[in-house]
């Protein structure tokens, strides 16, 4: 396969995966706002930070309000992680490697682009931003779909797969890393009402609020939730299902094209790391300095893996 259409499948899905994830973040954002009793402003600082895009908001808006936020991570092009910067993105990378995916997939994407584009056309009012973020998450939801049903467990599926993982990945390890240090206004609230809403908030972020409950019947710790995102090897948003998927892809390029590259042996470090290390071990050392060490890691992998199978040539 040319490395510009690896490059294409790859970007492709970490874009779509990105979308439906700065919805979730939105989401969790709405959320938290509801349990302050002020204006609930504050609570975007996080949210804004957890999308990586503080800085750049700062620069095109002088004050931050939820009004702005929201829309800055909704529909703002100039903001390149914004869910419609994303899914333009996405749907530019599939028209780049059309010929690579079924009907099925390619007509999912653009319709999703169509839908989304009228959708975001205009600033949303508050009351449609739960259908709204409803919206971006199913027509994420029905790419997958069709691409699940309909690919060749081939080269394609798995540049495809190791995208979506590594962001996947990546969001949820500054989910929870901007939870712990930056949401929490203080630690005489630690345990509090406000404390569990805001650990709700972040589960249901990542769909795993229902089944954090199966998992552990009490109430929410910091350390069960950590646990459960990062080391749960059968939670599909953790750190540690993802990187079983991404070492079993990588797998199987190793074995078409014959050869490991650095990216393999950096993959099964990550995960043997995820493997062997206990909560315990992680809380002791420090979340947010282990959520650090991960996501520079887990960057470093992407880039290696743009290296070795030449994205760009």
């Amino acid at each position: 396969m040319l490395g510009r259409t690896a490059n294409g499948l790859y970007w492709m899905f970490r874009y779509i995966e990105r979308a439906e994830n700065i919805a979730r973040l939105i989401d969790a954002g709405l959320r938290m706002s509801l349990t302050r009793s002020g204006s609930g402003d504050e609570d975007w600082d996080g949210v804004l930070q957890s999308a990586g895009v503080r800085e750049a908001y700062d620069q095109a808006h002088g004050k931050l309000t939820t009004a702005d936020a929201v829309d800055y991570l909704l529909r703002d092009r100039s903001n390149p992680s914004s869910v419609m910067s994303c899914v333009d993105f996405g749907r530019n990378n599939a028209r780049m490697v059309r010929t690579a995916l079924t009907r099925e997939t390619w007509e999912a994407t653009n319709e999703c682009w169509i839908e989304l584009k009228a959708l975001l056309a205009r600033r949303l009012r508050p009351p449609e931003l739960p259908e709204a973020i409803d919206v971006i998450k199913r027509r994420a939801g029905l790419i997958r779909g069709a691409f699940h049903g309909s690919m060749l467990r081939n080269e394609i599926y798995n540049f495809a797969r190791i995208g979506t993982f590594i962001e996947r990945a990546d969001n949820t390890s500054r989910i929870l890393d901007v939870k712990y240090y930056v949401l929490l206004p203080s630690v005489s609230a630690v345990g509090s009402s406000l404390d569990n809403a805001q650990w709700e908030s972040i589960l249901r972020s990542v769909s795993a609020h229902r089944s954090y409950g199966w998992v552990y019947e009490a109430e929410y710790r910091p350390a069960n939730i950590a646990d459960f995102l990062i080391l749960n090897v059968q939670m599909p948003r953790s750190l540690a299902y993802s990187y079983e998927k991404i070492v079993s892809n990588l797998g199987y390029l190793a074995h078409d094209y014959g050869e490991r590259l650095a990216a393999h042996d950096t993959a099964d470090a990550i995960r043997t790391t995820l493997q062997t290390r206990r909560v315990r071990d992680i809380m002791d050392q420090g979340l947010h300095e282990f959520l650090e060490d991960f996501v520079s890691r887990n960057n470093k992998l992407s880039q290696e893996i743009s290296d070795g199978y030449r994205f760009y040539q």
